[in-house]
């Protein structure tokens, strides 16, 4: 068995992002956090208010053996929408941005790849920022496993019900 791997991406709302990623196998687990901002050890209410420079994220821990960093990134850009600046849905600001933070070279040379391969998949130009990883804050308690937990919440079956059928039906073959 190989040593799991880590893919940090951040596609607006992490309760969202989240939700998607714990249907995927080969995910070992996920941590909904901050990433990308200039104050050290943010809380929720600050990153909200825009001014961290954080973006909401997640932090992926998955079994490359079953499924590979590719693909990770290959869900992740169709549960989200890579050509909205600061925005996903109801959800705007720069806490929401498209982002991908890489952990090493051959991440970075991966996600660049798969963005000029996307590009002409969409009308709009992608605007997915793609930045080495400085340091990852996990998320206040209450924000982990929040889709789980409340699913039956407003903001949870109009934003992430939407997402996980789209994921049932374009990648049945990775759900676990």
């Amino acid at each position: 068995m190989s040593e799991p791997q880590t893919a940090t991406v951040a596609g607006g709302c992490f309760w969202c992002t989240e939700a998607v990623f714990k249907q995927i196998e080969g995910v070992e687990s996920i941590t909904s956090g901050y990433a990308g901002g200039h104050v050290a050890d943010p809380s929720y209410d600050a990153v909200c208010s825009g001014e961290t420079g954080h973006a909401e994220c997640v932090q992926v821990e998955y079994d490359p053996d079953v499924i590979d960093y590719g693909d990770v990134l290959t869900v992740f850009f169709a549960t989200h929408d890579p050509t909205t600046k600061n925005r996903q849905g109801p959800d705007v600001g720069s806490q929401y941005r498209s982002a991908v933070f890489y952990h090493d070279e051959a991440q970075r040379e991966t996600v660049e790849a798969m963005i000029d391969d996307l590009g002409d998949q969409y009308s709009d130009p992608i605007v997915t920022e793609v930045e080495p990883l400085e340091t990852f804050y996990p998320a206040e308690q209450y924000h982990q496993d929040y889709y789980e937990r409340n699913p039956d919440q407003g903001y949870c079956a109009v934003n992430i019900d939407p997402k996980l059928e789209k994921l049932n039906e374009q990648f049945r073959e990775l759900l676990a």
